[in-house]
């Protein structure tokens, strides 16, 4: 049996290509992030729009105001400008001051880069494009928080950076937390109103596997939404898919049971027939077709039994071994197939009648497909590193097509190679292995051996 390990660290994807795949099939991922996108965009929108709504007029509505508490903020530092009104004023309001002249030069924040040079080109610059804007510049223009005093100096005043460097950060993450705590809330409510995709999901799965025990759950029944309506017209579908299913399976085992006593009428007549040398053949040839007609009737009965959820084992514990040599010894061409079977396996609480079955039909399939073979079949049983009983039985003929695999176990399929009657039986006969594996809570695997082909029927060791 093939064993898959864990995904290591390094075999996983990188966090982009999980994102990438979660935003291209998830609903949910991509309902949050529109969500978030959205929310980014009302906020850039509303205070880009309120900050143009301020701004309009805002300028020549205040600028004598400002521009008359800038000159009495300069009066207030004396003539010639005093350094201690200076630092009074600067611990009393967010601002800086810096002091330049013949007798003073004096700055609030020693540390702040000169923006001397800057300035004086920003103002030649705007004296040399537009002359006549000296005396109409803006709040925002340099010269507007400037003052020069009768003595020679220069007073300019601006806003504290250190004030105004903490607060837009402190502001920036309460922003983000505010943000991310509205994209969990939105992530949980997207959640929880998708919660029934997952029902519908597992329901479908369930449907799928045979199981219309359980329906979908409904949420909000007394007022069903979209998908409150996908899930009953998913109910509504695999009840009526349940039906059909059973209504085969009745009409399957109906047909079967009234089947088996005109073929056992017809069969005892025909082998009343007189054995004389003008009936003979006629008499063995319909004694072969009543015989496949039997083995027909009973392996439908056999499969509808196994495939109800409420199949019935009468386990008893049996010897694996004991029984795999048994069913190959009442096989024609029993000595051609090769038995390889490990000592020590543990007794296993089993279906005989069941595994019997399982054992003839896989042997059965071997020696049918290995008479122009170079070697003979093989049947092995050993343990596996789970613990498992393996059951491996392999032919080595032509094989198939690698497309007709995952056919092979199904009803009534048959392989085109393998369509006559004579050398490809009726397509019950790996079906019927497969649902008795299953029934025991085991595995059936089909591959190609190349050459041939090779079945692995895996057992657990205890069973109920």
């Amino acid at each position: 049996m093939n064993k898959t390990t864990p995904a290591t660290k390094a075999d996983r994807p990188r966090w982009h290509h999980r994102a990438r795949h979660a935003l291209a099939h998830s609903l949910r991922v991509r309902l949050v992030a529109l969500f978030l996108l959205l929310a980014l965009a009302m906020t850039a929108i509303f205070v880009i729009g309120m900050q143009r709504a301020l701004s309009i007029g805002w300028r020549e509505a205040a600028r004598p105001l400002v521009m008359d508490y800038v000159d009495k903020l300069a009066a207030d530092l004396g003539n010639p400008p005093r350094i201690e009104a200076a630092q009074a004023l600067v611990q009393r309001l967010p601002l800086s001051v810096r002091i330049s002249g013949p007798q003073v030069n004096w700055r609030s924040n020693p540390n702040e880069p000169d923006y001397d040079h800057l300035y004086a080109h920003q103002v030649d610059h705007r004296l040399r494009d537009s002359p006549a804007d000296a005396n109409t510049w803006g709040a925002d223009s340099p010269r507007f928080f400037e003052r020069a005093t009768a003595d020679g100096h220069r007073i300019r005043f601006g806003l504290s950076v250190q004030a105004w460097h903490d607060r837009p950060r402190f502001i920036g993450w309460v922003t983000l937390g505010v943000l991310l705590l509205l994209t969990a809330l939105a992530y949980a409510r997207v959640r929880r109103m998708l919660r029934p995709l997952d029902d519908i999901q597992a329901g479908a799965q369930r449907f799928g596997a045979g199981d219309f025990a359980k329906p979908i759950p409904m949420r909000n029944a007394h007022h069903p939404d979209e998908l409150g309506e996908l899930a009953t017209t998913i109910n509504t579908m695999g009840a009526d898919i349940h039906q059909m299913l059973e209504a085969k399976r009745t009409l399957l085992l109906a047909i079967s049971h009234e089947l088996r006593s005109p073929l056992t009428r017809a069969r005892l007549n025909t082998e009343l027939l007189p054995e004389t040398p003008e009936v003979q053949n006629s008499r063995e040839a319909l004694l072969r077709d009543l015989g496949q007609m039997r083995d027909l009737v009973a392996d439908l009965l056999e499969s509808e039994r196994l495939a109800s959820p409420h199949a019935a084992l009468h386990r008893e514990p049996t010897d694996l071994a004991a029984l795999v040599a048994e069913v190959v010894a009442t096989l024609d061409g029993a000595a051609a197939i090769l038995q390889t079977l490990q000592p020590g396996v543990p007794m296993l609480k089993l279906d005989r009648t069941r595994m019997r079955l399982l054992l003839r039909n896989l042997l059965d399939n071997a020696l049918r497909h290995s008479m122009e073979a170079a070697q003979p079949p093989i049947v092995s049983l050993a343990r596996s590193a789970d613990g498992a009983i393996q059951i491996t039985v392999r032919d080595f003929g032509t094989g198939v097509p690698e497309d007709q695999l995952p056919h092979l176990a199904q009803p009534f399929y048959r392989p085109d190679s393998a369509r006559t009657r004579e050398s490809g039986g009726v397509g019950l006969g790996l079906y019927l292995c497969k649902l008795v594996a299953l029934a025991h809570g085991g595995s059936f695997a089909i591959s190609n051996a190349q050459p041939g082909l090779e079945v692995i029927v895996s057992l657990p060791t205890h069973g109920d």
